[in-house]
C-alpha cells in the first residue's frame, strides 16, 4: 500500500496534454504526485500537417515520430508514466474495448484528480467527444458492478483543461495554477513537439496572459501574489470545504 498521491490526465492526442497541463503535471510530480498521462491517439491524421508535407510520410512514420515526440516531452515534465492507445484520430474511435480499457486505467491510477478537454469544441470533435467518455467511464469506475473484484473509484475532481479558442467553446475556468516554478520545463516539453511548432509561442502567450488573471484574481494590485506563467482550468464537480 502506498500514500503517494495520483493524478490522470486524458488527452485526446499526443501533444494536448503539453499545451494544455503540461505546467500542472511538472508541479504535481513536484509535489510528489504519480501523474499519469494517457494519450488516446497520436493525432497522426488531424495535428501533424508540417509532418504530411514532408515527401514520402506514411501513416505509421507520422504515429512513430509524434510518440517520440510525446515521450520527449513527458520526460521532460517528469511524468511518472504515460500510456498510448492508438485509438486513430479525426474521428477517434470510442469502442465498447476502449471504454473499458479507459476504466481500467482509471481504477488502477485511482487520481486524486483527473484532466481533460472542454466538453464543447466545434472545432474539433475529438476533443469533446473524448471528455464525454472520460466522464462517463469515470461514473463506470465508480460502479460495483463493473468487474466486481477491482478497487472501485472514489470521486476526483475532473478538471477541464484550455481549448485553443476559449471564447467558441463555453468554457469558464475557475481554476488557476501558478506554474512559474516549472516554466522552464513546460517551455521544453512544447519544443519537443516539432510537428506543431507554430502554437509554440501561442502557448506561451496563454500562459503569460493568465498569469495576469492569477495575479488578479489572488489579490490584485493590493496582496496579489506575482506570478509569470499559469494554467486555467474549469472543474466539473462540486468541491466540498470547511470554510471559505
Amino acid at each position: 500500500m502506498t500514500d503517494t498521491k495520483t493524478a490522470l490526465i486524458i488527452s485526446a492526442h499526443s501533444a494536448d496534454f503539453v499545451w494544455r497541463a503540461g505546467g500542472a503535471i511538472a508541479l504535481h510530480q513536484r509535489l510528489g504526485y504519480a501523474v499519469t498521462v494517457v494519450c488516446l491517439s497520436y493525432g497522426e491524421r488531424g495535428e501533424s500537417a508540417k509532418l504530411w508535407r514532408l515527401p514520402g510520410m506514411t501513416l505509421d512514420r507520422v504515429k512513430t515520430e509524434r510518440r517520440k515526440e510525446a515521450e520527449a516531452a513527458a520526460k521532460a515534465l517528469n511524468v511518472h508514466d504515460i500510456q498510448f492507445f492508438d485509438l486513430g484520430d479525426y474521428p477517434l474511435d470510442f469502442t465498447r474495448d476502449a471504454r473499458d480499457r479507459i476504466v481500467d486505467v482509471i481504477r488502477a491510477v485511482q487520481p486524486a484528480f483527473m484532466m481533460s478537454h472542454s466538453m464543447f469544441d466545434p472545432y474539433n470533435s475529438d476533443h469533446m467527444n473524448t471528455t464525454q467518455v472520460v466522464l462517463e467511464c469515470r461514473s463506470t469506475a465508480q460502479a460495483w458492478g463493473h468487474n466486481p473484484g477491482q478497487k472501485v473509484l472514489g470521486a476526483p475532481q475532473v478538471y477541464l483543461f484550455e481549448p485553443h479558442q476559449t471564447e467558441q467553446m463555453g468554457w469558464k475556468p475557475d481554476t488557476f495554477l501558478d506554474i512559474t516554478p516549472v516554466w522552464d520545463q513546460k517551455r521544453a516539453a512544447i519544443e519537443c513537439m516539432a510537428g506543431q511548432e507554430h502554437l509554440w509561442d501561442y502557448y506561451t502567450r496563454v500562459a503569460q496572459n493568465r498569469a495576469n488573471h492569477f495575479t488578479r484574481n489572488s489579490g490584485g494590485q493590493a496582496s496579489g501574489r506575482a506570478c509569470a506563467y499559469a494554467e486555467a482550468f474549469q472543474s466539473v464537480f462540486p468541491r466540498t470545504v470547511d470554510a471559505l
